[in-house]
């Protein structure tokens, strides 16, 4: 079995560095593929990869965005992975320990069929949880955070479940993938496309686990509050987080089929 890890990357060539090192450090069961997907960077990042023989590189016009370029590698990802292997999601600006996905895969076997995501820790107070996952709030369209507040990391506490999972660090079977058809670039270029991914693959019979032995570690500003000034461009530019043809794909996706429903009482049930 193999572990693909698709790295999405756009400049920060630094970032990038740190990251691919944390991979090659990775003590892992099974065999580590890594697949770069380099959406047009302009920092020297494509004459680094040229003298790194044991990545893989997929280029970009500089148009992917993340939705786009996980697509990418996905596809590339597909045409030779096996039923019982799998794909890991990396962002480039975080970092992580040896055990990080062998951790990832112990969670998701223990717990088959299952997804698995990565708790997040500062990097400035490496002990301090900052976030487990999201769970959403369909009737009100609020996603929030399962971690009601920054606490000390515990790698005892079980699996958390939660209703999707960050690309940042999320581990995924090959055969959920396939169930699900993959990424959605063109609705989903960029923000919610993790998620929506995510949610997905919990509606098709997968479970949605962060474990705390899985720790990323970044800064925290992690996220995106940025609202374009622009009406025509907060929902209608595929940078904004308000991109309104994403909002109404993710929400979709997120909402099971029964919450799609009018609520009981509007129904006039008792």
């Amino acid at each position: 079995m193999t572990v693909y890890v698709l790295v999405p990357v756009f400049n920060r060539l630094a970032m990038t560095q740190t990251v691919i090192g944390c991979l090659r450090r990775q003590v892992l069961d099974d065999p580590l593929s890594i697949v770069v997907i380099d959406d047009g960077s302009t920092d020297g990042t494509a004459e680094y990869f040229a003298a790194q023989p044991d990545v893989k590189v997929l280029s970009g016009d500089g148009n992917l965005w993340w939705g786009g370029s996980i697509d990418l590698g996905m596809r590339a990802v597909l045409r030779e992975a096996g039923a019982s292997d799998w794909v890991a999601l990396v962002n480039n600006d975080t970092r992580f320990g040896p055990d990080f996905l062998q951790s990832l895969l112990d969670t998701a076997r223990s717990a088959a069929p299952a997804a698995t995501g990565s708790a997040l820790c500062d990097e400035d107070a490496p002990e301090t949880l900052l976030s487990i996952g999201p769970v959403f709030n369909s009737w009100y369209s609020k996603i929030q955070d399962k971690l009601a507040a920054p606490r000390p990391v515990d790698p005892q506490n079980p699996p958390h479940q939660v209703d999707a999972l960050s690309g940042r660090g999320t581990l995924y079977p090959v055969a959920a993938i396939r169930a699900v058809h993959g990424m959605r670039p063109k609705v989903l270029p960029h923000y919610l496309a993790d998620y929506e991914l995510a949610a997905r693959v919990r509606r098709a019979g997968y479970q949605l686990l962060v474990s705390e032995r899985a720790i990323t570690y970044s800064g925290n500003d992690y996220g995106n509050a940025r609202r374009p000034k622009n009406l025509w461009r907060r929902y209608f530019s595929r940078s904004s987080p308000q991109f309104l043809p994403a909002l109404i794909c993710f929400w979709w996706s997120a909402a099971p089929i029964a919450w799609r429903q009018a609520p009981i009482e509007r129904r006039g049930a008792t």
